[in-house]
C-alpha cells in the first residue's frame, strides 16, 4: 500500500496540523481524511499543494508499506 508520510514531515519541520490545514483550502473533513491516509484518492493538484506547501519532493510525500502495516494504521 501506498500512503502520505505528511504527519511526520510537519513534525520534522516543526508545523502542526492546523498550520497545514489553514494553507490547503479544504474542507477540514476532506483534509484530515487526506492527512490521515484514510481516502482512496488523493486529486493531483492538492498532491501539488502539499509539496509546495511542505516544501519538499513528491516522492517525499509517499512511501509503501505492506498492508498489515497500513491496516494497522487505519484502525485507529
Amino acid at each position: 500500500m501506498i500512503r502520505l508520510r505528511v504527519l511526520e514531515i510537519l513534525r520534522e519541520q516543526n508545523h502542526t496540523k492546523y498550520w497545514l490545514f489553514k494553507q490547503m483550502d479544504l474542507s477540514y473533513q476532506n483534509f484530515n481524511r487526506m492527512i490521515m491516509n484514510k481516502t482512496s484518492s488523493i486529486r493531483f493538484e492538492n498532491i501539488e499543494k502539499l509539496s509546495t506547501i511542505l516544501n519538499c519532493s513528491i516522492d517525499d510525500l509517499f512511501e509503501k508499506v505492506d498492508s498489515t502495516e497500513y491496516e494497522n494504521d487505519n484502525k485507529s
